[in-house]
């Protein structure tokens, strides 16, 4: 019998579960906590089959005694492969000295975020050690490429600013139609003089340029504007005189946990609190308007978000528009939960009464939601299911919706299936893991949950799959805006697509407008800004966060670069 590219997909994933189980029974105990380690920080980007079958990151079997940026046909970032050049060894000793800052050890590289533990790193450092033994570099995209030309439709090349999509739920590719590919951006430093394009009508400048590589942006009352330095475990804080550029930068609060999302609370000109997401917690820091350091210790508000950490690590806050819930987005362990079993450790209708319709289990308990809570921590439910990674969150101002940013899942083909925005409703499922935009199943877990089908929402705009969006924000001009954007962008959403790695053609790393209408979304999206990819293999930007400044300006955070960019309508000509 022929096989088909499913059964070969599926004897694929059975071959490399095979191999994680394997190497699980068979490890020395000290590599155990290693493993853990392993699965809840770095598996979301790394593989350990002996295939080096890459993910966003290279696979790391045998990676102890491997020269830096070895994996033939990866993509490394510039200053791992001149690392590697250089001679660098990935001996025990190098391995520890990266892990506890990657960015110190080799600056410039993409490695997002480092182990501060030194007995979590050593345990880690002992399970990769255990990886060895004959390895093969996976077949490099380009190789593929030239078997097959790549459809560039929807790419990096086939984007302009002002550029309109719209996708539809019934025009959705076939899974597995073509190969799933490992492409991930090797990020270039910014050539000399470059900038982004922007819309005509508008222009484009630095406002800020920041070490830290922040990863998302939050204006204060005062026009002050906040930055998640997730990798360096801080809260900076810009401050502009004449809004142009950032005069001064400050350390706003340290000794965080890969903080992400923050929000105000309340909100108005008056906050007492800024809180913090933490990778596993949430913290509130006391807060007075015109503050450029913490005032007190940060507040534990809620000690645990979910039994898990690991796999996406973002996690967003947003408060309800009359301020007593507090929403807060935690995104899935895995792909596609391929390994939690058909069924919870309760009676289904008892565990979805506890988690939520849809909820999955196991590693995935309470993962890939939407949770609510008082803003003193407590009183903890969920508020919607199934949405794989909502990494971008925002309560839309005018009709208080919840609404989402989310990265889909992986390895079903370059078109397949569609990252989202969409409103989220309470109660709601959205699909994950079992089905993808409305009633398509998942072929690899075909058969699991059919009394899911017709009871997942369909999102409200559909992006080019693994664009990977991230942060958003509702264009509204603060009042007497001087830079405010023409009357025809408020209310519309701007989104930071950060680029794909799972796709044969790279696509996303710009940021696009979604239009909207009365408050809800019209399923169309249009290109602002690009021109952040050099090559098919490289970019010097990803854009990561978006923020409307006190000046109506939008503000863009690059997390590649570490730059902060400041959108601008051109001035109207002089007579």
């Amino acid at each position: 019998m022929q096989a088909t590219p499913l059964m070969l997909h599926a004897l694929m994933l059975a071959g490399l579960a095979t191999v994680s189980v394997a190497h699980a029974a068979s490890a020395p105990p000290q590599t155990t906590a290693g493993r853990t380690v392993f699965q809840n920080n770095c598996a979301s980007c790394h593989t350990v089959d002996a295939k080096l079958s890459p993910l966003a990151g290279p696979g790391v079997f045998g990676v102890v005694g491997r020269k830096a940026a070895g994996v033939p046909g990866f993509n490394y970032s510039g200053a791992l492969a001149k690392a590697g050049a250089a001679g660098l060894v990935w001996t025990r000793e190098e391995l520890d000295v990266f892990l506890l800052d990657p960015s110190k050890r080799v600056p410039g590289t993409t490695m997002p975020v480092g182990l501060p533990d030194q007995k979590m790193r050593a345990a880690l450092i002992d399970y990769l050690a255990s990886l060895q033994g004959p390895a093969t570099a996976a077949a490099a995209p380009a190789a593929a490429a030239a078997a097959k030309p790549l459809e560039r439709a929807g790419s990096w090349d086939d984007t302009q600013p002002g550029k309109i999509f719209h996708f539809k739920p019934s025009d959705l590719a076939r899974p597995f139609a073509t190969e799933s590919a490992g492409n991930g951006p090797r990020v270039q430093a910014r050539p000399n003089g470059s900038i982004p394009n922007v819309m005509p009508g508008f222009e484009v400048g630095v406002f800020a340029q920041v070490d830290e590589k922040p990863r998302v942006a939050l204006r204060a009352p005062n026009g002050d504007v906040f930055l998640a330095a997730t990798g360096a475990g801080e809260v900076k804080v810009l401050r502009s005189k004449n809004g142009d550029k950032a005069d001064t930068a400050a350390v706003f609060a340290t000794g965080l946990s890969r903080p992400y999302g923050m929000a105000f609370w309340p909100s108005g000109a008056n906050p007492q609190y800024l809180y913090v997401a933490n990778v596993n917690s949430v913290v509130r820091i006391p807060y007075r308007t015109g503050d450029l350091k913490a005032r007190g210790q940060a507040e534990v508000v809620i000690p645990e978000l979910s039994e898990t950490s690991g796999g996406h690590t973002t996690r967003t806050l947003a408060f309800s528009k009359d301020g007593k819930t507090m929403l807060l987005s935690i995104g899935s362990a895995t792909n596609i939960a391929s390994e939690i079993g058909p069924k919870p450790p309760l009676p289904l209708a008892e565990w979805e009464k506890q988690h939520g319709f849809g909820a999955a289990w196991g590693v995935e308990t309470d993962r890939a939601t939407v949770m609510a809570f008082d803003p003193d921590g407590k009183n903890r439910r969920t508020y919607a299911t199934g949405l794989r990674n909502c990494v971008g969150m925002l309560v839309y101002p005018s009709t208080g919706d919840v609404m989402c940013n989310v990265n889909e899942r992986d390895a079903l083909g370059d078109n397949l299936p569609p990252d989202y925005l969409t409103r989220v409703k309470q109660g709601g499922f959205y699909g994950w893991p079992w089905y993808y935009i409305g009633d398509n199943e998942d072929p690899r877990l075909a058969g699991i949950r059919p009394d899911l089908k017709g009871k997942t929402i369909v999102p409200d705009v559909l992006l080019q799959a693994h664009s990977a969006p991230l942060g958003m924000v509702v264009y509204h001009a603060p009042k007497g805006a001087k830079h405010a954007f023409p009357n025809e962008y408020e209310g519309d959403i701007f989104v930071a697509l950060h680029g794909s790695w799972n796709r044969g053609v790279r696509t996303g790393y710009k940021v696009a407008r979604v239009f909207m209408k009365d408050g809800v979304p019209t399923g169309q999206y249009q290109d602002f800004m690009s021109g952040m990819v050099i090559s098919d293999r490289d970019v010097w930007g990803r854009p990561a966060a978006v923020e409307v400044a006190q000046d109506g300006a939008l503000l863009v955070v690059d997390d590649a670069g570490g730059t902060v960019w400041r959108i601008v309508p051109k001035p109207a000509p002089k007579r």
